[in-house]
């Protein structure tokens, strides 16, 4: 039999093959089929010793992304670059600008403890091309595991586990970070509608270039690390994996900069909480739900967000008495604010809860974030340990914050006026942000010296001016104590001035009357 022969024969074969198969699907039996199809996956399986694992992309709810099949990519990315031969790239963030993993359809081998794994990357397009909004419809992507059956219990019991775990690192190291806000809830339903929309989050901040005293970032940034690891340890007290920052201090103190700095040392994501745009206790539970672990979540300016102080009444009242005195124009524009306010039933209450009720343990490794202008504002249930874990207080600049600043805008660790300045410091309060402002140079020409000249000069203006109101106010308060001292005198003198009239008769039972001597001589 020549070749040709051979192959005509085998052709026939094939076709044949196909031909009783079409039949069959066509023509067999539903039910019949299936019992068909198991025991010939029974009959295969004595001469095909592998065992297979399928993980689709999309499973359970409707458009809801398996977040095992996102774990596997994740972690076969990691090996993908070096063994397989189609490769997909994918822009993730500055520091891993690039990231490679597996296209559809390849296939790469693993190691699991001398064990040998395969992963194939695969996808199912359906025949009938057509648009939809839903991904699910546009083809179905799964990976595929396969390993020898002798493998089983390793594979189901410790290899799987062992897959996802690396796989969510690897997805946290390169993920994008993002900054995200809330949506107003009439947003939140329709498709693709969310209750956070979100921006890539790249603030520059660091530890490094906070101006603030090293010995309090120090201690800051320890206490971040050791939460960051405590999983265990706060299973282990039962809490909930979460803990509470309040930033106070002035404004311009640098509390903003410090939730940036906090997020990139930690590689969380911010979620920024607008309260005045949620209606009532529900929707801001439903905001906290649909956060993710990594986070940290901020309210800032608490004491301006709502009225949550648990005195309204006498409070409204005070203000009522200080508003007699304002002008149209300032009114009209507290009585707007009110009303913004007024529009959300948002209530302390509500809030306590969000913070460390039971649905603060819905999901872990949260931070919660208050700051505020006016600490002594806030209701001290709000801000009390177990809520706001560390109270850090955000204050004026000091001279080894100067030092920070200005290494950071002018390249300077030390100068010959560096001495003069830690004097001012010293005796006059500034913020880091108006200090960073006169170091800050404006145009070429200047250099670090004319930019620390600048900064002696607003020191020395802003020294003048606090002299100036101090002797203001001890003005002040001297003539309103002399007014005090003189008020007894006045009213002794009065006093007096009484008593001599009614001896005369001038006066009677507390009214003036005219006597009857001189009441004749009017007559005459």
């Amino acid at each position: 039999m020549t070749i040709t022969e051979m192959w005509t024969q085998l052709g026939s074969v094939i076709a044949g093959l196909m031909f009783g198969w079409a039949m069959f699907q066509q023509y067999f039996p539903h039910q019949l089929r299936g019992s068909f199809n198991r025991y010939t996956q029974r009959l295969v399986g004595f001469v095909y010793p592998y065992l297979q694992i399928t993980f689709h992309e999309y499973t359970g709810e409707r458009l809801k992304r398996s977040e095992v099949y996102s774990a596997i990519q994740s972690y076969l990315s990691a090996n993908s670059s070096m063994r397989a031969n189609k490769l997909k790239a994918d822009v993730v963030n500055k520091s891993h600008s690039v990231v490679l993993s597996m296209d559809d359809h390849e296939e790469i081998t693993d190691d699991f403890n001398g064990i040998k794994i395969w992963w194939s990357s695969n996808k199912i397009t359906p025949q009938a091309q057509s648009f939809s909004f839903y991904p699910i419809t546009e083809g179905r992507r799964y990976f595929k595991l396969t390993v020898h059956r002798r493998y089983r219990n390793v594979i189901t019991n410790s290899y799987i586990d062992h897959v996802i775990k690396e796989g969510k690192a690897v997805a946290v190291k390169n993920r994008q970070r993002k900054l995200y806000t809330n949506n107003p809830s009439n947003n939140w339903y329709g498709w693709k509608a969310t209750k956070w929309s979100h921006v890539v989050f790249e603030h520059p901040a660091s530890f490094d270039t906070l101006a603030m005293a090293t010995k309090e970032k120090e201690e800051i940034m320890k206490d971040l690390v050791k939460f960051s690891k405590g999983k265990s340890y706060y299973a282990k007290i039962g809490k909930a994996w979460k803990r509470g920052y309040l930033l106070y201090g002035p404004p311009g103190t640098g509390k903003s900069t410090m939730i940036a700095a906090m997020a990139n040392f930690l590689n969380y994501d911010v979620y920024d909480l607008e309260l005045t745009t949620v209606k009532d206790n529900t929707e801001l539970r439903k905001l906290l739900i649909d956060t993710t672990s990594k986070s940290i979540i901020v309210i800032e300016d608490i004491d301006c967000s709502l009225d949550l102080t648990g005195q309204r009444k006498p409070k409204e009242k005070e203000e009522d008495k200080d508003e007699e005195g304002q002008d149209p124009i300032s009114k009209k524009e507290k009585e707007e604010e009110a009303e913004n306010k007024k529009s959300s039933k948002v209530t302390l209450s509500g809030l306590l809860n969000f913070i460390d009720g039971i649905w603060s343990a819905c999901g872990g490794e949260r931070i919660i974030v208050f700051t505020t202008n006016y600490v002594e504002k806030l209701d001290p249930a709000l801000i009390r340990r177990g809520r706001m874990d560390k109270h850090i207080e955000m204050s004026y600049c000091c001279f080894e914050a100067f030092k920070v600043l200005a290494e950071n805008y002018l390249d300077v660790e030390s100068h010959e006026l560096f001495a003069k300045i830690q004097n001012l410091l010293e005796e006059t309060k500034m913020t880091p942000a108006d200090v960073a402002e006169n170091l800050m140079p404006k145009s070429e020409d200047e250099d670090e010296e004319t930019c620390l000249k600048k900064l002696i000069a607003a020191l020395e203006e802003a020294k003048e001016e606090e002299g100036r109101k101090k002797s203001e106010e001890e003005a002040k308060l001297k003539a309103e104590q002399d007014k005090e001292k003189d008020q007894p005198a006045k009213e002794d003198e009065k006093g007096k001035e009484i008593g001599i009239a009614k001896e005369n008769g001038l006066i009677s039972n507390g009214k003036e009357e005219i006597s009857i001597e001189s009441t004749k001589q009017g007559d005459s």
